[in-house]
């Protein structure tokens, strides 16, 4: 399939983006049903029982991205979700004597 990107509207491009993080997963996760399979018949063929555990699995919110709970009124694509370090944006802000509250979305 070839497809001309820069055609396309950046709406089109998150939908083709998503379609095809999802496709992916989805060959990943038969590829993995696929293997698993397969060690297990090996096991069985020499008289070894494989038991596979699932707890090993990531979860499925690592990853997810946070919205953001604080934004720099002087730029507005600055933004911090309250995660992680304070940015330097809102530690400079801080440090001016103003309260984080009145940086909140």
């Amino acid at each position: 399939m070839q497809t001309n990107f820069n055609k396309l509207t950046e709406t089109d491009l998150e939908d083709v983006i998503a379609k095809a993080e999802k496709e992916l997963q989805t060959r990943k996760e038969k590829k993995r049903k696929e293997v698993l399979t397969e060690i297990k018949q090996l096991a069985a063929s020499i008289g070894v029982v494989v038991e596979i555990s699932e707890s090993g699995r990531r979860s499925s919110r690592k990853g997810q991205k946070v919205p953001p709970k604080y934004q720099n009124p002087a730029n507005p694509l600055q933004q911090w979700s309250g995660r992680g370090m304070k940015p330097n944006w809102l530690k400079a802000l801080i440090e001016k004597g103003q309260s984080i509250e009145e940086f909140e979305i």
